[in-house]
């Protein structure tokens, strides 16, 4: 087929003072096809995506969209190209069917046509039902399919997709892609950025970038094969995985390694050459399995490894005592937990107990209240019933008495855009009670550990996501808490990103810390020791990960993922709910 987009020795740079945000870039794509944009934050792909969407001019190379120049031809380019950036202009309040007018007017779609492409993008996104309900009020992945909805009038011939998947669920996930792959097999080529390597994996192809340049374009399945031999997973582990991975990270055979369930899966540097077994100190029954290698493990060899499985944060960071009045065994500790909205139920009659130094996991499809308990479990939001406890402290007498013994980090940033990366160190210092040595000392190790010192002058809504989750959970830390809640706390972050972020959880947690964290990835679930899967207000699942997955598994599924569990589980609920209501 005939590349739809063609981009030869592109270049851009932001200053004259700085380096190219993208260097000697060319690509191609063709119609018929999703093409997977990916690399890590910083790489260079929202400005690529800026580019191709006419919304900034290159400093240097030739583009061609649609056979057009998107400067030179600005308006035209834009009725033939519909693009949805990362945070797609969605008025919240207006209603569903309110925001496709008001989109249907920029883009010129009217009379018939735009009667006739309402219909059609209702039933395709299956928002139908929903035409009278408030953008505000629609869960995060009705949410993007609503921006897909807005992005389609018209019915452009490239689509332009930055980073759909971040912050949606599983399930939304999928049915974000099954729309996209239709829409490809239609004939619209289409251009999906991500940081996600598994939603590249399904591309046609692939452009991966870092530090703004292409290291690799063409089938990530060269990718995959290229990896044989060199994935590895460690079974039958006795003791704590956590240290496992450690020492595994730092053998120099090992260049990456995550924890999967009670396993611990590795890269290796060259196929076949694995440390030794005794080094890893797994206990007698670990043994070597080679799995399935993922274009993750491609990625990661590429940028030359992982980084490496110690904490400096954790080094820094002392011991996390208990009060002698608290029960080690109930840290966070939930009973009958219920929030009502009016008439809707939001957290219904959820229970579970948390243990000193365990990572616990909440879980659920957007919308289903796992939020809605996670701040409960907070202070931040009073029960309509039951009991709420951390550290023995009831939360609905007491919330900000306990909110001085955890550390929070909000699913949105929730620091201040307008103050620099220093100011919020400072001002979030203060807020937990530090002054004058102290508060210096503190400040200076947070800098250190997160690498801070460069941005410390940058206003932390300019930050790269990246670091502008590293200053949230800094500040999470100023306090040395002894419990961590952490609510979606590496939603959209690169591979490498995420792998620092849990070095620091994991060697947190060595110390006694103890933390709740939701999220949306299911490879991260698998770091959790716990897991309650939240679905219509109501916790329907509880265990380790591989409890979950051992319940979904069968003589089709034998190995199920994480990310299979989570759907397979929501839809056995669903069958079990539709035939109780019919008796």
């Amino acid at each position: 087929m005939d590349d739809v987009i063609s981009i030869e020795g592109l270049r851009h740079r932001f200053d004259q003072r700085g380096g190219n945000a993208l260097s000697d870039l060319d690509l191609r794509v063709r119609a018929g096809a999703i093409t997977g944009l990916a690399g890590p934050d910083g790489a260079g792909k929202t400005t690529l995506m800026r580019i191709m969407a006419g919304l900034l001019a290159a400093t240097e190379g030739r583009v061609r969209v649609a056979g057009l120049d998107p400067v030179a031809n600005a308006d035209e380019l834009h009725r033939r190209v519909g693009y949805m950036p990362q945070k797609f202009g969605l008025y919240e309040d207006l209603t569903v069917i309110e925001n496709l007018r008001l989109y249907a007017d920029l883009r010129d779609v009217i009379g018939a046509q735009r009667e006739r492409q309402f219909e059609q993008l209702l039933d395709f996104t299956d928002l139908g039902p929903y035409t009278k309900r408030m953008a505000g009020q629609l869960s995060g992945g009705m949410k993007q399919k609503l921006g897909l909805a807005c992005t389609l009038l018209g019915s452009p011939e490239v689509l332009l997709l930055d980073e759909p998947g971040v912050g949606v669920d599983p399930i939304s996930r999928r049915e974000l892609w099954r729309m996209v792959s239709t829409l490809a097999q239609g004939g619209m080529a289409v251009v999906w950025a991500t940081a996600y390597l598994d939603e590249a994996e399904q591309c046609a192809s692939i452009c991966l970038m870092n530090a703004g340049r292409v290291v690799f374009a063409g089938a990530p399945q060269e990718q995959i094969e290229r990896m044989r031999g060199r994935s590895i997973l460690v079974g039958g582990i006795e003791g704590n995985r956590r240290h496992v991975l450690q020492r595994a990270l730092r053998a120099p055979q090992v260049i990456d390694g995550v924890i999967q369930g009670s396993s611990v899966r590795l890269v290796l540097k060259e196929a076949d050459r694995l440390p030794a077994m005794a080094s890893l100190q797994a206990g007698p029954r670990a043994r070597f399995a080679q799995v399935r290698p993922r274009l993750e493990d491609a990625f990661i060899d590429i940028l030359g490894g992982g980084p490496g499985g110690d904490s400096v944060l954790a080094q820094r960071t002392g011991k996390a005592a208990l009060p002698g009045d608290v029960d080690p065994m109930a840290v966070i500790e939930a009973k009958e937990l219920t929030r009502r909205f009016g008439d809707f139920t939001a957290t219904d009659h959820v229970s579970f107990r948390v243990r000193r130094g365990e990572i616990f996991g909440l879980i659920g499809p957007n919308g289903a209240g796992k939020s809605t308990t996670f701040k409960m479990m907070c202070g931040l939001l009073a029960p309509s019933s039951g009991d709420a406890r951390v550290m023995g402290i009831d939360l609905k007498t007491s919330p900000s008495r306990a909110r001085q013994r955890l550390g929070y980090m909000a699913q949105k940033f929730s620091l201040y855009g307008n103050l620099s990366v220093a100011q919020n160190l400072k001002f979030f210092a203060g807020i937990y009670g530090l002054r004058g040595s102290s508060r210096k000392e503190k400040i200076a190790t947070m800098v250190e550990c997160f690498e801070l010192e460069r941005y410390l002058d940058t206003s932390s809504s300019e930050l790269p996501l990246g670091f502008k989750q590293r200053l949230a959970l800094a500040c999470a830390l100023m306090h040395d808490p002894q419990l961590l809640f952490l609510d979606e706390p590496t939603s959209g972050v690169d591979p490498v990103t995420r792998r620092e972020f849990w070095n620091h959880i994991n060697g947190l947690v060595d110390k006694g810390v103890t933390v709740m964290v939701t999220t949306h990835f299911m490879d991260e679930a698998e770091y959790c020791d716990r897991i309650a899967l939240i679905y219509r207000g109501r916790m329907i699942a509880s265990g380790t990960p591989d409890d979950l997955k051992s319940r979904v598994a069968d003589d089709n599924l034998p190995e199920p993922s994480m990310e299979d569990a989570f759907i397979g589980l929501i839809e056995r609920d669903d069958a079990q709910q539709t035939r109780e209501a019919r008796e």
